[in-house]
């Protein structure tokens, strides 16, 4: 069951404050003083990582648990073995402080004049959870996506907190291209007239189609072509299923409405209806500027300190967080001198596929968590660990390899 936590001052690094910070988060298993993990969720997670049972009521106002596959008894992160923590990152709109919290000056919702955020005030906020649940130090981070970055960052400031971490398709930092796609999908929600500056929470609607666009460009994102291709090709929708989220075309009726804009218009129907607009503006913000290795002269000191052991793990359908952008973190790893293993499976579901094909990040992340690197299951690009079992480095031709 969520539980919320009502936190003293917090000061984000833009250099604002609210007085009181707000985190709602799940916990899973038994605490037993050494075997907390914390996961960390994507742009549009939630706290709600794993159901605890069938039926129970879901509270997160997400429409599913979004790792449902990989968080519970017996599965890769074994809540009979580990102590789990989800927590929604500051700026959300699952619990936590965010734009849509009520200001405690005016008593209306902050919207646009809630402080920006950053992967590293995520990462702050979650340290001063783990200390009201008196977690002093972590067995594991693992984060996918965004989440990734958080993870990463855990390694970057609190070296000394956690022994392990997994960066799960995830970067250092975003390329200029998702950059761009970014700024697009921010650019539909502002640009729509009734997102009003941000301050749309009185309204009926609020900007709907803005966000609804927006979300569209990020499931284009999410996906490969070779997953579009399998899942949609050119096929036609029937005329029933055509959804009317935006203005009519008045062309559309001569042309066929294809079951990929059907896909889309679905996807963008139901994320209108649990998610806010404004939040979807800081969260983007905040995984755009990442970059693990500000205030440092490299990647590679900024993880100097770290002294655990790392993951990274990739897909090689993925084009938002690339195979070599993985390596890039692993490469930084290895010459801070930190034990990684940079895991690549091959998937042409793209970014989804930490999501959708638990299957292929079973084995790896489970015996990471047990072992380590050296885990039976655990792959190196590099080769530069011996597991359990007979080992063959994986996709070295990417790097330059043979």
């Amino acid at each position: 069951m969520s539980q919320t936590v009502e936190l003293d001052e917090f000061r984000f690094e833009c250099g604002e404050s609210i007085p009181e910070l707000e985190l709602t988060y799940e916990t899973y298993g038994e605490f037993d003083g050494e075997n907390a993990v914390l996961v960390c969720h994507a742009l549009t997670g939630s706290h709600h990582v794993a159901r605890k049972g069938r039926g129970e009521e879901n509270t997160s106002g997400q429409a599913r648990a979004w790792w449902d596959t990989v968080v519970g008894p017996g599965k890769p992160i074994d809540t009979t073995e580990y102590f789990v923590v989800c927590a929604n990152v500051p700026g959300s709109c699952y619990g936590s402080s965010g734009p849509a919290s009520e200001h405690p000056e005016t008593g209306d919702p902050y919207g646009t004049d809630f402080p920006a955020v950053t992967v590293a005030d995520w990462t702050r906020a979650q340290r001063r959870l783990l200390d009201h649940l008196g977690i002093e130090t972590l067995h594991a981070v693992v984060g996918g996506s965004v989440g990734g970055m958080n993870a990463l960052e855990w390694a970057k400031r609190y070296p000394d907190h956690a022994s392990r971490v997994a960066c799960v398709a995830g970067a250092a930092r975003l390329d200029p291209q998702c950059l761009a796609l970014d700024a697009i999908a921010r650019r539909a929600i502002t640009s729509d007239p009734d997102w009003q500056g941000g301050d749309y929470y009185d309204s009926e609607e609020g900007p709907r189609n803005g966000l609804a666009l927006a979300r569209q460009l990020g499931h284009v994102m999410y996906l490969s072509k070779d997953s579009m291709e399998a899942k949609f090709g050119r096929r036609v929708a029937g005329r029933d299923g055509e959804r009317d989220t935006f203005p009519a075309d008045p062309a559309a009726a001569f042309f066929p409405y294809r079951d990929v804009e059907s896909y889309l218009d679905y996807q963008a129907e139901r994320f209108v209806e649990r998610f806010d607009a404004n939040s979807y503006l800081y969260l983007t913000r905040a995984m755009d500027d990442y970059d693990l290795a500000a205030g440092h002269a490299s990647d590679e000191a900024a993880l100097a300190a770290f002294n655990g052991e790392a993951l990274c793990l990739s897909y090689t359908g993925d084009w938002h967080f690339t195979v070599e952008q993985s390596e890039t973190v692993a490469e930084a790893f290895r010459a801070s001198d930190s034990p990684v293993a940079h895991h690549v499976v091959e998937s042409d579901h793209g970014h989804d596929a930490f999501l959708v094909e638990p299957g292929k990040l079973a084995a790896p992340l489970r015996d990471f968590l047990a072992k380590g690197v050296r885990g039976t299951a655990v792959r190196d690009t590099a080769g530069n660990y011996e597991s359990e079992s007979d080992f063959a480095p994986v996709h070295a031709s990417l790097f330059g390899g043979g």
